[in-house]
């Protein structure tokens, strides 16, 4: 004679020819099937078998609720991140600015050669690298937006709009964000 316990697949007879039930996720003890039939008819049982359910849920909204805070704080954490590297290089750029404008100004005089001309290049690279670009040359359209406007001097050649005619001292900017606006001469259209 088989024993009781032994898990037949599919329904098929057992021992003395009884069969267990299969459900979704597999054979069904049938005692335990009968204890809770009866259960379920218990007022008590079913009230007590909502309030699980119950804590269940405030449970699960907590823990979804925990994950979205949790979402956002990594997100606040990265863009702080980023703002405060932002800073830094904007912070190191500014007092780079004196320097970058020497090496501008000995260029300009042709005084910039040698090893002194390596060291400024390399400079410059390193500056472009985090974005740094200079900007302002004659005969560009003014922009009050990039351009400060010290002088009007005259500008040869025909221009429908107001033009830079000289710059003093170029523009900066840094990853499209104006730091220094460009100091410049303006000719009016004619």
């Amino acid at each position: 004679m088989q024993d009781k316990s032994e898990f037949v697949p599919d329904g098929e007879a057992v021992g003395d020819g009884a069969e267990f039930p299969l459900a979704e996720d597999g054979p069904v003890d049938p005692f335990l099937a009968d204890e809770a039939d009866a259960a379920a008819s218990d007022p008590i049982y079913g009230a007590k078998i909502a309030e699980l359910e119950e804590l269940a849920n405030e449970r699960t909204a907590d823990l979804q609720r925990l994950q979205a805070e949790y979402a956002n704080y990594k997100k606040r954490v990265d863009r702080d991140r980023s703002h405060a590297r932002a800073a830094g290089v904007e912070a190191v750029v500014n007092d780079l600015l004196p320097v970058l404008d020497a090496i501008e100004a000995a260029r300009q005089h042709g005084e910039v050669e040698g090893g002194f001309k390596l060291v400024a290049d390399e400079l410059e690279k390193v500056a472009a690298k985090y974005g740094l670009v200079t900007y302002g040359e004659p005969g560009d359209p003014f922009d009050p937006q990039v351009h400060e406007a010290l002088m009007h001097l005259p500008y040869e050649g025909d221009h429908d709009v107001t033009v830079v005619s000289a710059v003093m001292q170029k523009g900066v900017k840094l990853n499209d964000r104006v730091i220094r606006p460009a100091r410049v001469g303006v000719a009016d259209p004619d």
